[in-house]
């Protein structure tokens, strides 16, 4: 199975999947964080999500391979093409209480997101690709007036404070809702200008790239290029503004 518009309808299904079961999911015990072996956390329902979306998609798509942040090697490189799952980008937040969580799937070719389906459960909204024209709203051109998402500010990443100094001092707002697969979605749409990914994973982004792409925002890496997922960041927005970010980052 190769049509985009195929690999959406599994996608959908599979989303469907974890999004119905979030909606039945309460207590303590799904929501309480546990720390990883790399300082992040995850919650029960992480695990629970990434099963669930998993068996949908290996059901429906035996021969794609499903690369998820809770069952994936860590380093391992990606398949040719497979599925890029984040159960729940936004973990913190959603072990909280809070609604800025999201489940994010992508299909992956080569390295590039080409499918992605983002559910914000708590909010009731979904983004997918291809979306809808009159959902997208004009992005700043303009960095004075630009308002800027921030995300994967805890990473320690040489470069990321200078950036984010520079950012706070000529952008017109900042904003940090915790999750980069939800910062995508906001420049994807237009509520957000632009925004800066502090060392992705292909989970937290793969969706959201794919989204911005199709609807017309750079997306770029360290140096200015075309995001690839060994960037250590990820700048996305009009073109102007995420090279004046991708400058920022290559100065720090």
């Amino acid at each position: 199975m190769t049509d985009p518009r195929e690999l959406l309808t599994v996608a959908e299904a599979a989303v469907d999947e974890a999004a119905a079961w979030l909606a039945t999911a309460g207590g303590n015990y799904w929501s309480t964080a546990r720390f990883k072996a790399s300082g992040e956390e995850v919650t029960a329902a992480d695990i629970e999500v990434e099963s669930r979306v998993t068996r949908v998609l290996n059901a429906r798509t035996p021969r794609i391979p499903v690369v998820g942040e809770e069952s994936w090697t860590p380093g391992a490189p990606l398949p040719t093409r497979c599925w890029v799952l984040d159960p729940i980008d936004g973990t913190m937040n959603f072990a909280r209480g809070a609604p800025m969580y999201a489940v994010s799937l992508a299909y992956v070719h080569n390295g590039v997101p080409l499918v992605g389906v983002v559910e914000a459960p708590a909010l009731g909204r979904r983004w997918t690709t291809p979306g809808r024209p009159e959902d997208t709203r004009p992005v700043a051109e303009d960095v004075g007036r630009a308002v800027v998402g921030v995300s994967g500010t805890g990473s320690g990443r040489s470069g990321a404070r200078r950036l984010l100094d520079r950012v706070q001092d000529e952008a017109y707002r900042v904003r940090m809702q915790g999750s980069m697969a939800l910062d995508l979605v906001g420049v994807a749409e237009g509520w957000l200008d632009a925004c800066v990914c502090i060392a992705p994973k292909p989970w937290d982004v793969a969706a959201g790239v794919a989204l911005c792409r199709e609807r017309g925002r750079a997306v770029l890496g360290a140096g200015g290029t075309a995001f690839s997922f060994d960037s250590p960041v990820l700048l996305a927005g009009a073109p102007g503004v995420a090279r004046w970010l991708a400058d920022l980052w290559g100065s720090g």
